[in-house]
């Protein structure tokens, strides 16, 4: 990959409640094309350090590439953080950001299927290394399981419908590239009048969710990482779609651990919109580690 075309969603707005200061220690969870990342990096300045994972090797490699001493790019899942942060003997970071979003290098890249258009294999995997591509389990899956899926991840409507046409239609041709699934959904999904949003939408993204296990991830993160925090470190997480959002603002209010600082979700201004329309859909949510003993 070269470099990266993706723009941090809310920038500002991650420093404003990520609040990072020099010589602090940071992790942005998903570095993505490194945004973000190179943000935090500037602000702890040289005596600081940021650790940036991702689960694709591509963005890992891509940003290994630019060379900036204040970051570590590491090929990981963040749910792993606290191994991460034993090999490298760091008792606790200062500040953590997730941006749960797909990054427009993964859609630009026409090989893995994230892209409604690819005509490259239906892949969606985040590590190409680990786990089944998405037509793998289109395959497999009974009619009934593939319209939970759709619904329970989709939240589509027409899951049985878009289930009954894929089954249908594997008997005939296998569903192997992404322009071949989205031709099938727009076939048996009507388009709303004057809704932008392709059919496909909800439907690429229950397959996503599934192959990559995104949600079972965010909900062991929200269980695990925030006793990596120090006390008054802070935790950002922008989310983009309701079943992220719901699980994190659930986990920032409940859990004893942290204070949830955002009351409702910070959304981007209508300048970031018109700039960058990809996050318009972006939710942004902070808590802060409390003091040990206090709830």
């Amino acid at each position: 990959m070269s470099s990266s075309i993706h723009l941090p969603v809310m920038a500002d707005e991650v420093i404003e409640w990520l609040q990072p200061k020099p010589g602090q220690i940071l992790v942005d969870g998903t570095l993505g094309g490194g945004g973000h990342t190179r943000l935090l990096a500037e602000r702890v300045g040289p005596e600081g350090r940021v650790l940036g994972l991702d689960r694709d090797p591509a963005a890992i490699a891509a940003f290994s590439a630019s060379i900036d001493s204040r970051v570590e790019p590491i090929h990981a899942n963040y749910t792993d953080l606290d191994q991460i942060l034993a090999a490298r003997q760091i008792p606790a970071i200062d500040g953590l950001l997730l941006d749960l979003g797909l990054s427009s290098d993964q859609l630009a890249d026409t090989t893995r299927g994230f892209s409604f258009e690819s005509a490259g294999s239906l892949d969606q995997r985040f590590d190409p290394t680990m786990g089944e591509p998405a037509w793998r389990l289109l395959e497999r899956m009974d009619e009934r399981a593939l319209a939970d899926m759709i619904f329970q991840f989709g939240e589509e409507r027409f899951s049985r419908r878009i289930a009954r046409r894929i089954v249908q239609t594997r008997r005939q041709h296998p569903i192997r590239t992404a322009a071949h699934l989205a031709q099938l959904v727009r076939s048996c999904v009507p388009r709303s009048r004057g809704h932008r949003i392709d059919p496909a939408t909800r439907t690429f993204q229950a397959l996503r969710i599934a192959v990559n296990s995104e949600l079972q991830t965010l909900q062991e993160a929200l269980a695990k990482l925030p006793d990596l925090l120090r006390p008054g470190g802070r935790w950002v997480i922008i989310s983009f779609h309701s079943l992220e959002d719901r699980l994190v603002k659930r986990a920032f209010r409940e859990d004893p651990r942290l204070e949830n600082l955002t009351r409702k979700p910070i959304r981007p201004g209508e300048i970031e919109w018109a700039a960058n329309p990809r996050s318009r859909s972006a939710k942004l949510r902070a808590a802060q580690r409390l003091p040990d003993g206090i709830a």
